[in-house]
């Protein structure tokens, strides 16, 4: 399918701001740079950092195995789904589709651009998306499609094959929500990328990276998609500290593997014990670093854990999550402790 009918069509107009970073990208270093009004004297910070990344993306590229071309950063997740929805939907016309329970900011994201969020529910208990209802709900109006796998709150992984039913048969865009993909032994939807035009892959470093502090997201397009972002993109969006320390990061893979087999381990310690804390009653599969547990009173439970000094996440306002709580994986000490106080209470 093409996707130029779903972009709007001021932004296919759009004449993108131009740097002179863009335009003499590969120059020789021994060019003197006096156009961006910057400080010329050396610290290390005081040019405009690179507008494109390339060093970053380079390395990024390797690790996903996806060319370069199909790579936008942002300044965490949150701007990349930002730009995607200024993207392809009209405010106060075009609609997105996101399936609760999941993550908040989508629906925030479309109220700040005006756009309408439609909702369908997934499946009572497997968490699963509904195909035909989301198809059905679906209008002329509907450009993204959010789909958050493993997904947060619950931590399951979507079906593979009810995905790629809906990438084949919705009619904007799909975007796939990998956020927690290193944690899971499903196979993430990068492979397939060139397989649907109208996907789109969103992973971070926040999670299983370590890396949340630096706010970088990564967004996975056709070159068709990646060139619009990067018209209506920040011309600076990364700033060059987040670049060194996200490039320094991803060079120590062998460090990240480590940590993520570490949580894994943790998470089957602490599913083991948390089966053996009365008041629990469902220990949902997760394929993140986080459980999401049914208890007899959620607000009770929260706030005795708070009382105690530990903090975790309340989910039991969200639809289909009545009386759950979701718990962070922490390090075995932290484990060991939230264990300690859940069979004391």
């Amino acid at each position: 399918m093409s996707i130029q009918h779903l972009i709007r069509p001021t932004i296919k107009a759009l004449k993108p701001y131009s740097s002179a970073r863009d335009e003499f990208k590969g120059a020789k270093d021994d060019l003197i740079f006096l156009d961006a009004n910057e400080n010329p004297f050396e610290n290390g910070i005081n040019r405009y950092p690179d507008p494109q990344q390339r060093e970053l993306k380079s390395i990024i590229s390797d690790l996903k195995h996806v060319p370069i071309e199909n790579i936008l950063l942002g300044n965490g997740s949150d701007e990349v789904l930002d730009l995607l929805i200024r993207m392809f939907c009209e405010p106060n016309k075009d609609n997105v589709i996101i399936l609760p329970p999941t993550y908040g900011m989508y629906e925030v994201l479309a109220d700040i651009n005006a756009v309408e969020t439609l909702k369908v529910n997934l499946s009572a208990e497997q968490f699963q998306p509904k195909t035909t209802t989301i198809l059905e709900a679906a209008n002329e109006h509907s450009k993204i499609l959010f789909l958050c796998s493993p997904n947060n709150p619950t931590g399951n992984s979507f079906e593979a094959s009810t995905i790629e039913k809906l990438l084949k048969n919705f009619k904007g865009i799909v975007l796939i929500d990998e956020a927690y993909i290193d944690f899971s032994s499903v196979e993430s939807w990068l492979a397939r990328l060139e397989e649907f035009p109208n996907l789109v892959v969103t992973q971070t470093l926040s999670k299983a990276y370590g890396m949340a502090g630096i706010r970088l997201g990564m967004c996975f397009a056709s070159t068709e998609i990646i060139a619009t972002l990067n018209k209506i993109k920040a011309p600076y969006n990364i700033n060059e500290l987040t670049q060194k320390k996200a490039i320094e990061g991803l060079m120590n893979n062998s460090k990240i593997n480590c940590q993520i087999d570490s949580l894994l381990k943790e998470k089957e310690v602490l599913v083991k014990a948390l089966d053996e804390v009365k008041f629990v009653q469902n220990i949902y599969p997760s394929d993140a670093n986080f459980v999401m547990i049914k208890v007899d009173d959620a607000n009770k439970r929260y706030q005795q854990l708070i009382e105690k000094g530990v903090v975790i996440r309340n989910r039991t306002s969200q639809p289909l999550c009545e009386n759950c709580l979701r718990l962070t994986i922490g390090t075995k000490e932290e484990n060991l402790r939230l264990i300690e106080i859940l069979k004391t209470l």
